[in-house]
Order: C-alpha cells, then structure tokens, then sequence
C-alpha cells in the first residue's frame, strides 16, 4: 500500500498524464483488439470449438454491447483525466474522489465499460476462446479491484468512500431514470 500512497500523492499535468496513456491506448485500442479479432478466432479452430457465428444475432447483441462499453469506457476516462487530475493507470491515480457521471451509477464504469465492449467483440466475431478470454480477464481485474484498489482507495479518501461505496454497486450500473 506505500507504493500507493507515493503514486497518490504526486499531481501530473495533463500533458504527462495524456503521454503516460499512450502505452495503454496502444495495449485497449489495438492489441486486445487484434487478439480478439485474430488471434483468439484461430485458436477456436485449432481447439475445434464450436462455430458461435449466427449471422444477424451476433451483430444485434455484438454491436450494442460494443457501444455501451465504449461509452463508459471513455466517459470514465475523460472524467478522470478532466476532473479530478488522474488516469485509469494505478501509477497516476486521481486526486479526487470521482462521485458523479459514470462513477455515480456504478465504482467502476471503466472496468464496466472495457469488459462489455470486449465481450461483445467476441460476441461480434463468434468466438468462444475470446468470449473466454474476456471473462478470465473480467474476473481477474475484479479481483484485483476489490482486494486491492478498493483499500487503496479507503485509504486515500477515507469515510467518503466508504459512504460511495456503501451506495453504489461495484460493477454493473444503477441507471435512476426519475428526476430529481
């Protein structure tokens, strides 16, 4: 946790915080991609798993899953780097407690949003070792947000997190359709 506190503790600009998300734009936005697309897909036939091609079913859950994930994704994103001084990477955490936007209907809308988007490429190209991939991966970087990311973050923000955490879901959003 002191490596916490020392990243933490350190504000960036965001000429250098932009720069720092280079790397992971390349890692998100090409590489896990072309893993799902390509790589993943050759897999299936070489482990002879089963065709999950469907034709138009594949497109009318693939697409909309792509879209919503890619919404909070980058919603998220752009709130952290906007408005509270921070990125997604744990070496340049924000400064401040994000409560509202998407972090307002769930704690994590970027993680939210990734394995959403990525399932529903899976879904899109009809492979079930992406479609595996993803959902080890989902449940390895939920388990590092809950023993890990989630004490760091009581630790920086203290009781006002542990009150945000008690009142928004962890993972899947609360959409409140009334007006206030």
């Amino acid at each position: 946790m002191n490596r916490y506190k020392k990243w933490a503790s350190r504000e960036y600009s965001l000429k250098h915080r932009l720069l720092a998300l280079i790397p992971a734009f390349f890692l998100f936005v090409l590489i896990f991609p072309y893993l799902l697309v390509i790589l993943l897909p050759r897999l299936d036939d070489w482990l002879q798993f089963p065709d999950l091609h469907h034709g138009l079913v594949n497109s009318l859950i693939g697409i909309p899953l792509i879209l919503i994930g890619g919404v909070y994704g980058f919603w998220s994103i752009y709130a952290q780097l906007s408005r509270a001084s921070g990125t997604p990477l744990p070496m340049m955490p924000t400064q401040k407690l994000l409560i509202d936007g998407p972090f307002k209907q769930c704690r994590n809308p970027m993680t939210f949003g990734t394995i959403t988007a990525y399932l529903g490429v899976g879904i899109l190209v009809g492979s079930l070792s992406s479609i595996i991939f993803i959902l080890i991966i989902g449940a390895l970087l939920l388990t590092y947000l809950k023993r890990i990311e989630e004490h760091e973050l009581e630790m920086r923000f203290g009781e006002e997190y542990v009150a945000y955490k008690k009142n928004t879901p962890m993972f899947f959003p609360r959409i409140n359709f009334r007006k206030h």
